[in-house]
């Protein structure tokens, strides 16, 4: 059975939709998350919700999980795109090799098991977001933007 969506963002961000400090818990949670992985769990939880279940689970009925889960990343860059073409009223390509980077990177952390859990919330935020930061300068780096 798929969830409500105020019952999805009360399970990742830990209060209702639209409480009071529901973008405080999320950030906290996203940057405070011991994987990148994990990041991605608490990121976003309206977006993620309608990725997950319009998106993942659809492409996971034909595909293995990896493959799905990257080409939701590709998906999500490719929506951020179309959004960025239309305010531009011309052509933008970031977001989607971005994206499937950081998807990239989201299943290798997976496959190595990488946690960081150890560190202090300071710590753990510095690396979620040095990754994100990393895979964007990855990105611009390799001209990859239009």
């Amino acid at each position: 059975m798929t969830p409500s969506l105020t019952q999805y963002v009360k399970k990742r961000n830990g209060r209702p939709l639209g409480a009071k400090g529901s973008l405080g818990a999320m950030l906290v949670r996203a940057l405070g998350a011991p994987g990148f992985d994990l990041f991605w769990v608490y990121w976003n939880p309206i977006f993620s919700y309608y990725l997950g279940y319009r998106l993942y689970r659809p492409l996971r009925r034909w595909l293995p999980g990896p493959l799905a889960l990257w080409l939701t990343f590709v998906g999500c860059g490719a929506l951020h795109d179309a959004v960025t073409m239309l305010a531009r009223g011309g052509p933008a390509l970031l977001f989607t090799p971005w994206f499937a980077l950081m998807g990239l990177l989201v299943l290798a952390s997976k496959a190595w098991a990488l946690d960081y859990g150890a560190l202090p919330l300071a710590g753990r935020a510095l690396v979620n977001l040095g990754l994100v930061l990393l895979s964007l300068a990855l990105v611009l780096a390799g001209g990859l933007r239009v």
